[in-house]
């Protein structure tokens, strides 16, 4: 299991871009990940920066696959189908 402390940087499936952001809105670590959970931060992300377009598999799914340290292609659908209802979608 990975430890608390992790960077996001250095979770699956979070490149540089994506780390940015999510440090941009206070998410810097696996546990702040897990806590924040996928789905809200996603939200959080779109909330945040309106103008950008969030292609549901690079963050939503990628998220979810960085806790999980699954590529986000290799989530079952079903996990896929439960973060979609999750942000409403």
């Amino acid at each position: 299991m990975r430890l608390g402390f992790e960077p996001v940087e250095n979770l699956k499936n979070i490149g540089p871009t994506v780390a940015g952001h999510l440090r941009r809105i206070g998410i810097a670590t696996y546990a702040d990940l897990q806590k924040a959970t996928p789905a809200k931060a996603y939200l959080h992300l779109k909330a945040s920066f309106p103008d950008r377009t969030w292609p549901v598999c690079y963050y939503l799914y990628s998220l979810e696959g960085a806790l999980r340290d699954k590529h986000w292609d290799n989530l079952p659908k079903s996990v896929k189908e439960k973060l979609l209802r999750e942000i409403g979608e």
